[in-house]
């Protein structure tokens, strides 16, 4: 997995806004971060929230642009490429490593 850090409030404010479709095993971590927005994105992304101990607590797959997505519980958000996570099997439950 190829993945990319949003730790800022201005990068976690942007994610991927403005940016290309990430590519396959590609991911945006983004912490602190318990909501995201996909005003002005230009596709579907899947939004993958984290709990403190990396534990994925939620889903959202393909969540269409102009769209909002929470989980109160959560610490952090990958965001990845619309299928990305039904690709790589991730359900609720599994945990993730942070990356670095």
């Amino acid at each position: 997995m190829h993945w990319r850090e949003a730790t800022s409030f201005f990068g976690r404010l942007r994610g991927l806004l403005g940016r290309p479709r990430p590519g396959l095993g590609e991911a945006w971590w983004i912490a602190p971060c318990r909501a995201v927005h996909t005003a002005g994105m230009a596709y579907p992304i899947d939004v993958v929230f984290v709990g403190t101990m990396g534990q994925i607590l939620r889903i959202v797959p393909a969540l269409p642009p102009w769209r909002l997505a929470w989980c109160l519980r959560a610490r952090a958000v990958i965001e990845l490429a619309e299928g990305e996570a039904a690709r790589l099997g991730w359900k609720v439950g599994d945990r993730v490593g942070r990356p670095g």
